[in-house]
């Protein structure tokens, strides 16, 4: 009777743990990363009884936590890929929204400065023009300052992001160490808490969608958290503590490297910190916030170098020659915090072609021989040659001027165009300092026998090299028996250009000969001459001393909107932004559609895990209906071996 009772008994203890597996199964059916459990049975030992072996019951072996390894590991990393296409996407939208803006981008502002150019150059005497020129440039100036004021903000805004997220990494990692230690020495014998292990990897799911990481099983079901390319942030119960700095070449940025206990930080790549929110923060700081506010310093930048340049080859209302119309564009250079006190090395970068810039960073470093300025766009080393310098080196449109004694290793982050957008201003406030006119004024007499003319000339940047302004008019004269021109100047070279092919004569060559249509220059000065002239016509190129209704460099001015200036001479200023607008645009719609494809992936994934791990409440029912009638089989049982032992009690 006693085996019969024992064997009831472990039945109805088996169907009670049963019981309770499945209830908790069911209240747990809707927190998050619970994986469900079940109760495993196994016979115990039989017996020999002479004539076979007699069972003895049953006993739970272990309560099993339904889960699978492989399809944990698959959810983790789709969320995270999912988490940093959304941040991303977030940031990425701002800078679309404000850039496309048909009323609040740069285009309408850029139209609205040239209409002012092109109509100062058609009314050059009129003040209200020449005002309104000046409005509508700092109307420029204010757009390029405010769309760089907001970029400022978004990036501002993604630092405080970025902290933010190193602080919830900390936290998760240092409850995950916590749990390590605690699941540990809670496991014995192969057996461990299963409760304890959902909650663990729920922290992994969350730590997985603010960074990407790698998980090692360990000994005692401990796990080692990787991130990046192997860095550990949790080894065991320890977790390795992040931080973030200010980058040592740039202020405006937030760095993120381990911190330790005494304060000091050793900073990490960003590169290796991909996925989840950071690695989308990252990603689009590195990538598009910064491509983005380059791209519109490029344009500023251009805009104001190759407007100067134009401007100052011109002649104002009171003839003077012109002066820069936009303020100077200097790049933002980053010092490396690092570099030895004992260096006094220091490096300026000044914008002076807008052809040749481009819209990357450079790092400008000393080998302990030469400095090598490195373009990070696509690495290309550019060595400053001579150093010590005797005049600025131009590299890709950038005057670099180095020095000081520099010591190995100094480093220097030199950004040429970032801050251009917000440095942009206009130098001239009189109206009357706008230089519509050219310097020079060409002519022929009337008294001239033949018909040749004159056109009325252009002047280039060489007029402004000291001593080839004129100060007085040049008479050319033609000589019909020899069909040749001269009084040209002495001390200049004269360039003869005729369908394309040019003739340098040296300075000091008495005549030149005359050819029907030919360009004409010398000592920056163009203009061609066509006709027959007669013996002895003269022609006069000289100083322009009544300009006030003059708008030839006026005219100019206006073309540079048209004008391929940017990219090698292969864009304008508008196609350059426009350039940039579709890039940032076509980055806001992939990380759109790349985060539809990433919903689905974990919206699949999680359809996979919940096959197995998930808890399902009919399933549920149906073992607790199952387990019910077992505790009550196994109670019937008992109660039948308790009625044969009183009736063998009571035989007498």
């Amino acid at each position: 009777m006693s085996s019969l009772l024992s064997i009831g008994k472990s039945g109805l203890l088996a169907a009670q743990v049963g019981l309770s597996t499945t209830g908790n199964n069911i209240t747990n059916a809707g927190v998050a990363g619970y994986s469900r459990q079940v109760a495993i049975q196994s016979d115990t030992a039989t017996q020999d009884q002479g004539f076979g072996f007699v069972g003895s019951g049953t006993e739970v072996t272990a309560v099993r936590r339904y889960y699978d390894n492989f399809l944990a590991v698959q959810l983790r990393n789709a969320e995270s890929n999912q988490a940093s296409l959304d941040a991303y996407t977030k940031q990425v939208s701002q800078i679309d929204n404000l850039l496309a803006d048909p009323t609040a981008g740069l285009s309408p502002a850029l139209q609205d400065f040239f209409n002012g150019v092109q109509d100062a150059t058609s009314n050059p005497a009129s003040a209200a023009s020449r005002q309104a020129m000046l409005s509508t440039a700092d109307s420029l100036a204010s757009r390029f300052q405010g769309l760089s004021a907001r970029l400022s903000e978004i990036a501002s805004g993604v630092n405080g992001q970025i902290t933010s997220s190193v602080g919830e990494i900390n936290s998760y990692a240092k409850e995950i160490a916590a749990l390590n230690q605690t699941i540990a020495g809670l496991t014995t014998d192969g057996k461990a808490p299963n409760d304890l292990l959902d909650h663990r990897d729920q922290m992994l799911t969350e730590l997985n969608k603010l960074v990407k990481t790698t998980v090692i099983p360990g000994d005692n079901n401990t796990l080692t958290v990787e991130i990046g390319t192997g860095q550990p942030l949790v080894v065991g119960n320890t977790a390795f503590q992040l931080g973030t700095s200010t980058s040592p070449t740039d202020a405006s940025r937030v760095t993120v490297g381990y911190q330790t206990a005494s304060g000091a930080f050793s900073p990490l790549p960003d590169s290796v910190l991909s996925g989840g929110q950071l690695g989308g923060l990252l990603q689009f700081r590195d990538g598009t916030m910064d491509r983005a506010q380059n791209s519109l310093g490029q344009v500023a930048a251009a805009l104001a170098v190759s407007f100067n340049a134009q401007h100052v080859l011109g002649q104002d209302q009171n003839g003077a020659p012109g002066t820069p119309f936009f303020g100077p564009i200097n790049a933002y250079i980053g010092v490396n915090q690092n570099n030895s006190p004992l260096s006094t090395a220091t490096v300026s970068a000044v914008v002076t072609d807008a052809s040749k810039l481009t819209a990357s960073d450079y790092s400008v470093d000393f080998d302990g021989t030469n400095f090598n300025v490195t373009r990070l766009s696509d690495g290309q080393i550019t060595q400053i040659n001579p150093f010590p310098q005797t005049v600025p080196q131009t590299i890709d449109g950038v005057d670099y001027t180095i020095s000081g004694s520099p010591v190995t290793k100094d480093n220097f982050l030199v950004r040429p165009t970032y801050n251009a957008a917000n440095d942009f201003s206009v130098a001239i406030q009189d109206r009357s300092k706008i230089a519509l006119a050219a310097p020079i004024a060409t002519g022929a007499p009337t008294t001239n026998a033949g018909n040749g003319k004159i056109t009325a000339g252009t002047v280039d940047a060489n007029y402004l090299t000291p001593g080839n302004a004129l100060a007085a008019p040049v008479t050319l004269t033609f000589d019909k028996a020899t069909g040749t021109l001269s009084g040209f100047p002495p001390a200049q070279d004269v360039t003869v250009t005729v369908n394309g092919v040019a003739t340098v004569y040296p300075a000091g060559t008495p005549t030149i000969p005359y050819t029907d249509g030919a360009a004409i220059s010398f000592g920056g000065i163009n203009f061609n001459i066509s006709g027959t002239p007669a013996d002895l016509d003269t022609f006069s190129v000289g100083p322009n001393t009544s300009g006030v209704g003059d708008s030839r460099n006026g005219a100019l001015l206006a073309g540079l909107q048209t004008k391929n200036i940017l990219d090698n001479g292969n864009a304008t200023y508008q196609t350059s932004y426009a350039q940039m607008v579709n890039f940032v645009g076509n980055k806001a719609r992939e990380a759109q559609i790349s985060g539809s494809a990433a919903d689905a992936a974990v919206s699949q994934a999680t359809a996979q895990r919940e096959s197995v791990s998930g808890v399902n409440l009919d399933e549920e029912a149906a073992n607790l209906l199952r387990y019910q009638q077992a505790y009550q089989a196994c109670g019937k049982v008992m109660q039948v071996a308790s009625q044969l032992f009183d009736t063998l009690i009571n035989i007498r």
